[in-house]
């Protein structure tokens, strides 16, 4: 199933449908299998006991919630990160593909703004994005930086390890939830007392771990952590949202003076093959942190915000789409598609045509081209023998005595197109 292609990521076990792996973002099924008719109930149950094994946590979070997430090794193949869940009354698994190699930051071809944020000392740095988009890659690149350049003691809080950092320049200590601790918040706090410089949450999930991290990086520790949002601005809702009302407030200055990043990406389709990372960046200054502390307005946005600090190596994704498009790495449809804002992604889009000499639309939104695809020529504009006060007379006679009106002029062999 590995072997079906260079961008393999997942594994679907499902009943009804044979293995299947999702390749460049796309489910392919696998043939030649025993289970190539389709997986049976028994089948996924078997598979899942396997993976379970006598493990009282994940029985019971299997019996209480329906589904578990755990770690699987293939001696010598890879390694997965594994859920199963169940689904009309059968179980089925989604098993991600652990990369063994830890990537470099040039690996990824992550933006130059990269190598600041990995200096932060002290705040919260957030990774953000959907599902599957390269959250734990882009943080483990990270993180293999700051491993090659640091002498310091990395504690990271994973569900489950994915990357396995060997001891380089810093210190690494990677603790698994369900073998080395049982929940992020406890885990979280335990680590305040390990004597560390950075520490990693895999993801912050409830009010309890959120407010531990505000703590750690009040008090010194920087703290880089994930959030399932598309956005900076979702990020920032979403940690107040875990928040009453009567603490927004407080909470909010919190946030403006210890969030130090949001890198939200997301993973387009290259043309001729392949995906590539789409990021949004803000850091911190006075206008984000005002932001933060009073809320947006019509005169106050991130997206904005983001837009004006391009110099400082933010970016939007209408801007980091844009750049991809110009380069000819995405489609205009693309560009599209991932945009937050579709009518400024228009006009940037618009504007890339006009510039490099691509955009052939008239000013009422038509496409002229003659039989053979080619623009047509301008030809002299010469006067209408009927456009003074006689002829227009004597066309509203015409019309108001019931005559047809004459066919309109010939456009010499062109199609219009809309």
């Amino acid at each position: 199933m590995l072997s079906l292609g260079e961008g393999v990521s997942d594994l679907f076990f499902v009943v009804g449908r044979p293995p299947q792996v999702e390749n460049f973002g796309k489910l392919i099924p696998v043939d030649g299998t025993q289970f190539s008719a389709g997986f049976q109930p028994q089948h996924t149950e078997g598979l899942a006991r396997t993976i379970v094994g006598t493990s009282q946590r994940l029985l019971d979070d299997l019996k209480n919630t329906g589904s578990c997430d755990c770690s699987y090794s293939v001696e010598g193949l890879a390694r997965f990160r594994v859920n199963i869940f169940k689904q009309k009354a059968s179980f089925a698994m989604v098993l991600r593909k652990l990369n063994t190699k830890i990537p470099s930051m040039a690996d990824l071809k992550l933006p130059p703004v990269f190598q600041q944020i990995i200096k932060e000392k002290t705040g919260l740095v957030f990774v953000t994005g959907a599902t599957g988009s390269g959250k734990t890659t882009t943080l483990a690149a990270m993180l293999n930086e700051m491993n090659e350049t640091m002498s310091a003691h990395i504690v990271t809080l994973e569900d489950p390890v994915e990357f396995l950092h060997p001891h380089k320049s810093a210190t690494f200590c990677q603790r698994e939830m369900g073998k080395d601790f049982s929940t992020f918040s406890m885990g979280l706090r335990a680590a305040l007392r390990q004597a560390p410089k950075v520490i990693l949450v895999g993801e912050i999930r409830d009010r309890e771990t959120m407010e531990i991290a505000l703590t750690a990086a009040e008090t010194g520790h920087v703290v880089y952590s994930t959030l399932h949002t598309i956005s900076a601005g979702q990020a920032i809702n979403r940690v107040l949202g875990m928040f009453s009302k009567e603490e927004e407030s407080q909470v909010r200055e919190r946030l403006a003076e210890t969030l130090r990043w949001v890198c939200s990406q997301r993973l387009a389709p290259k043309i001729g093959g392949g995906r590539l990372m789409v990021p949004e960046i803000m850091g911190s200054n006075l206008r984000s942190r005002e932001a933060i502390q009073l809320g947006e307005n019509e005169n106050r946005t991130y997206n904005d915000i983001i837009a004006h600090s391009r110099q400082e190596g933010w970016c939007t994704f209408e801007q980091s789409l844009c750049e991809a498009f110009e380069k000819d790495l995405i489609t205009e449809e693309t560009a599209m598609l991932l945009s937050v804002s579709k009518n400024r992604m228009r006009q940037m889009i618009d504007s890339i045509l006009k510039r490099t000499g691509r955009d052939k639309t008239t000013t009422d939104g038509f496409k002229l081209r003659g039989e053979h695809g080619e623009a047509p020529k301008p030809e002299p504009v010469t006067p209408s023998p009927g456009s003074g006060p006689e002829a227009r007379e004597t066309a509203g006679l015409v019309a108001r005595s019931g005559a047809a009106h004459p066919e309109p002029a010939s456009l010499g062999g062109l199609k219009l197109k809309q």
